[in-house]
């Protein structure tokens, strides 16, 4: 492996260090604006609830065409809130894929429900359909629990399926909550994330292409009434006086300093999202000879919020990138099913596809601020990698 480092010492110097994630560059061209509007809210004092919580959820719904958006305190809220107001809890099912981050399995089982793994799409690393199928029918058949809800993960940005897991959510009656924690500004068939399922939960934790300077979250809805029961649970199940609680809740509050920054990101979000896209097609062009890289759905755009591969010898390539200065990361190299706190919930036929790709695969830098030059770096020096595994 030091063949790689020696390939690439020659432009490393030129190229300068590389972020894995640059929130410092980003923060540099948004900082006065952000500083302006976090004095406001030091003027004006309402550090919960602040006007600003209402104009980023009206720019939010906008941005995404959903009915409406409501703001709170996490990715994780987001996802718990919509499963609470559906009623979702003990004897029910949520299916979702065991490849992605452990928040969409713990969500689940906070409510009081089963979750069932679903094994991947190895093209697209997102929920298989027919698997998704496979797994309620077993459920149906083995008459314990009553499937009730689907939860599709649209992971590193890229739209989950939903023409097919709509056409079996609607068939089989299952609530469909999408994921999209990694996928705000993605789209399919022309719709925004956040417009593609009845209700969508994501995350601004700061890593996110849309991220806060803390945890945030937000849930959009094609329904405006569910906005009604969301800002009520998201405030401890209170009824719109905040005098009496009418149904069970939990603090998710989104505080309005989360609120400030986010607005000032989403000023910024559509320039940043096509440097990303561009990125993204830069590496798709230079690796997808050498690498498994995410395939898009048909008719979808990826948010971009991270790129990920898949290699034989993963360890090895990993180990002599970041020797030649390119930070990497593993999005997910323990599957949900293979995890302690998960273990009861197991299929016993394990997951193939998602296994596979777990000891495979790992993520690229991704942000806007990347220069040609650093690209053309990484992927030199990912295909020496991999020539030298």
């Amino acid at each position: 492996m030091n063949s790689v480092v020696n390939l690439t010492l020659a432009k490393r110097t030129q190229v300068g260090d590389i972020a894995f994630i640059d929130l410092k560059a980003q923060q540099r061209r948004i900082r006065p604006a952000i500083e302006k509007r976090l004095q406001a809210v030091l003027d004006h004092g309402r550090y919960i609830a602040g006007p600003e919580i209402e104009e980023l959820e009206e720019a939010l719904a906008e941005r995404t065409g959903a009915k409406t958006a409501t703001a709170c305190a996490s990715g994780t809220a987001a996802l718990v809130i919509p499963l609470l107001a559906r009623g979702i809890g003990p004897g029910d099912v949520v299916f979702a894929p065991a490849f992605t981050y452990n928040a969409t399995a713990n969500a689940i089982l906070l409510t009081g429900a089963t979750p069932v793994f679903v094994d991947i799409d190895p093209a697209t690393f997102n929920m298989d359909p027919a698997d998704l199928q496979r797994r309620i029918d077993s459920v149906r058949k083995e008459g314990r629990l009553q499937p009730s809800a689907v939860i599709p993960v649209d992971l590193f940005g890229l739209p989950a399926d939903y023409r097919a897991i709509t056409a079996i959510a609607e068939r089989e009656a299952l609530f469909m909550l999408a994921d999209g924690a990694q996928s705000f500004g993605g789209e399919l068939d022309g719709k925004q994330v956040g417009n593609l399922a009845p209700a969508t939960a994501t995350s601004f934790f700061p890593g996110k292409a849309l991220g806060a300077y803390g945890d945030a979250g937000a849930i959009f809805s094609q329904n405006a009434l569910d906005r009604e029961r969301w800002t009520s649970i998201r405030w401890h199940g209170t009824d719109e006086a905040r005098r009496e609680s009418i149904r069970v809740g939990f603090n998710a509050r989104m505080d309005t300093f989360q609120a400030t920054v986010l607005l000032e990101k989403l000023a910024i979000f559509d320039d940043e999202l096509a440097a990303r896209r561009r990125i993204a097609a830069d590496y798709n062009e230079r690796l997808a000879g050498v690498a498994r890289v995410q395939a898009p759905i048909e008719g979808g755009l990826s948010g971009q919020a991270y790129y990920s591969l898949c290699v034989e010898n993963r360890d090895a390539v990993v180990k002599a990138l970041n020797e030649a200065g390119v930070p990497t990361a593993i999005y997910y190299s323990t599957p949900l099913h293979l995890m302690p706190a998960f273990a009861d919930y197991a299929p016993s036929t394990g997951l193939p596809v998602t296994e596979k790709t777990a000891s495979e695969i790992f993520a690229l830098p991704m942000h806007a601020y990347l220069t040609p030059q650093q690209v053309d770096y990484i992927c030199e020096a990912v295909l020496a990698a991999i020539r030298a595994a």
